[in-house]
């Protein structure tokens, strides 16, 4: 890993150059209209400014795995910083909804 993505990797959180745990929950953090142009199938959409209220309600468990995403991975860093001072541990910043899908193989969903 170069210098620039081992940076950029600590900025927004994602460190999760390997394997991703496969029975995490998937939080979309784009607004709604965003979500409903694309998201990963099966993930769960809560946008940040909601998210510091609502997190709780979405994933009461703090031992859950969650793969938080966004368009670029700098809302999923911000949402992943906020749940690790609220103490969930198991928690990792997907990045674009772009590459999480592929690196998951799973489908983009239009709609909501």
């Amino acid at each position: 890993m170069g210098f620039f993505s081992h940076f950029m990797g600590a900025v927004s959180g994602n460190k999760d150059a390997g394997e991703l745990p496969s029975d995490a929950r998937l939080i979309d953090v784009r607004t709604h209209a965003e979500f409903v142009s694309g998201h990963i199938d099966g993930a769960f959409n809560l946008p940040l400014d909601r998210f510091n209220h609502e997190i709780h309600r979405v994933v009461p468990d703090k031992a859950t795995p969650v793969i938080l995403y966004c368009r670029s991975g700098a809302r999923s860093g911000h949402a992943l910083s906020a749940m690790r001072q609220m103490g969930y541990h198991h928690v990792h910043n997907g990045g674009s909804v772009g590459s999480l899908a592929l690196r998951l193989k799973k489908d983009i969903r239009r709609g909501s």
